[in-house]
């Protein structure tokens, strides 16, 4: 009985995407925007068997209509579909071309061209009318799938790609440098402010990278000799980086990661802020790690975090702390100076969590804990500690006493007796890790506990054993 009844929805889905085609290929309304018998005979015989397919399935178990594993999520037939907004419709109007589209969308379009999206025809005008026919056929289509059918927008809509695409042809070809440079700020101003832009930059447009990305190149050492446009084409790639499908296109082109390095070092505040942050949104792939990871862009990263402003040593941080994640990254971001520079910005008071974060992961690395300890951080983290409200904050510093500090066998005496002094007069002064042991987060509270049991083993004179 079950088996009958799915083949009959399968066979009813079939019957509607005929109907469908036959429908959208007559556009759905006549010359004089009156609906034709014909016209109307398709929609009542489409509306039949939608109400016939939602009789039939509510015959149907949840199994066989539903299901939790990715290939069973509802696909929207690309008959409803616009191929400007690329979306479901919410207000279709059809065009003198007979073709339908998302209004918002076509209102843009027509702004500035005479010719259909689709068929590429000049247009006799640039009215349109509502499609009342496929609208209807929407709207049923939704309701048998319980599909939410988004409500009509006047968000502003971004340029085609046919416009991007001659943007980058200014910015790619022997123009002036004001009109490179004007034609880069509009790409910016379109990646950032519209998601469609890069999500049909790199899937749509040939070459659009090596497009955008060469004017840059071609400058060399003398990358930032015009500033606003190397400012504009970086951040215009941050955004463009920003989308997941298009992260490995974008570390896997040979230009992006060196001139992304370059301007870490060379370029205005903004420039070395957003190649920062262009760098973390790419490093977030695990397989653009070992893309992104190579000694000098790992050196850049260091040196934003130790030289320059905090906005773009926030971005750096990140950036190292995701290509970390592979430990083989981390003896180098040491040797650089990394764990000085991230004192310095914790001692800074201003976005610790991150630093502290950092900091955490490079202490399972030989030498750490005692450049700390050599630099006399351990008070400053004490004092963080006590005072802080943030939870990641609070874990990553307990994390560092506990895993890295308590118990560490350095073969020096007088230094192990030190640490244990340190903590144990923080303990005793301030309460610090038995008010983490009562209300910390649960991973807080499991670690400070083990540290509060290590101090009490250590004893008054001991250097303590691992918790």
């Amino acid at each position: 009985m079950e088996e009958s009844t799915a083949a009959n929805a399968a066979t009813l889905r079939m019957e509607l995407k005929k109907t469908m085609t036959e429908i959208l290929d007559d556009g759905g309304v006549s010359e004089d925007r009156g609906e034709t018998d014909g016209a109307l005979v398709a929609v009542d015989e489409a509306v039949r068997i939608l109400n016939r397919l939602r009789e039939v399935e509510s015959k149907m178990p949840d199994s066989a209509t539903s299901s939790s594993s990715p290939a069973s999520v509802l696909e929207v037939p690309k008959e409803f579909k616009c191929m400007l907004s690329r979306a479901i419709m919410s207000e279709p109007v059809v065009i003198a071309s007979g073709q339908t589209y998302e209004k918002r969308y076509i209102q843009q379009w027509l702004m500035y061209k005479v010719t259909c999206p689709k068929t590429k025809e000049v247009l006799s005008h640039r009215l349109w009318v509502p499609n009342h026919v496929i609208a209807e056929l929407i709207t049923e289509w939704c309701q048998v799938n319980k599909y939410d059918l988004p409500k009509p927008s006047d968000a502003p809509v971004g340029l085609f790609p046919d416009d991007i695409d001659l943007l980058l042809e200014r910015i790619s070809s022997p123009s002036s440098v004001e009109d490179k440079t004007g034609a880069a700020n509009e790409l910016r101003r379109q990646t950032k402010r519209f998601a469609d832009v890069p999500a049909f930059f790199v899937a749509e447009i040939p070459e659009s990278i090596t497009r955008l990305l060469t004017p840059l190149s071609a400058l060399g050492e003398d990358i930032d000799s015009n500033p606003g446009l190397q400012k504009d084409i970086i951040t215009a790639l941050l955004y463009i980086s920003c989308l997941e499908e298009n992260k490995t296109a974008v570390a896997q082109h040979p230009l992006a990661i060196p001139l992304l390095t370059k301007s870490l070092k060379q370029g205005i505040a903004k420039t070395r802020r957003n190649s920062a942050e262009a760098l973390w949104e790419l490093s977030k792939l695990d397989s653009n790690k070992i893309l992104i990871g190579n000694s000098e862009t790992l050196e850049a990263l260091v040196h934003v975090i130790k030289e320059d402003h905090f906005t773009a040593a926030i971005g750096a941080a990140y950036a190292v702390f995701q290509l970390c994640c592979l430990p083989e990254k981390r003896d180098k971001v040491v040797s650089e100076g990394l764990v000085p520079a991230l004192i310095n910005r914790i001692k800074e008071r201003s976005f610790v969590y991150i630093y502290f974060a950092l900091l955490s992961l490079m202490t399972t690395q030989k030498g750490v804990i005692e450049e700390m300890e050599d630099l006399g951080f351990v008070d400053d983290m004490c004092s963080i500690l006590r005072n802080t409200s943030c939870s990641v904050t609070e874990e990553n510093g307990v994390s560092i006493v506990l895993l890295r500090m308590c118990g560490l066998s350095t073969g020096d005496r007088d230094r192990e007796r030190t640490r244990l002094k340190l903590i144990k007069e923080e303990e005793d002064k301030y309460s610090t890790f038995t008010k983490f042991a009562t209300q910390g987060s649960q991973r807080t509270v499991a670690e400070a506990e083990a540290v509060l049991q290590w101090i009490k083993k250590s004893g008054p004179s001991g250097t303590g054993a691992e918790p």
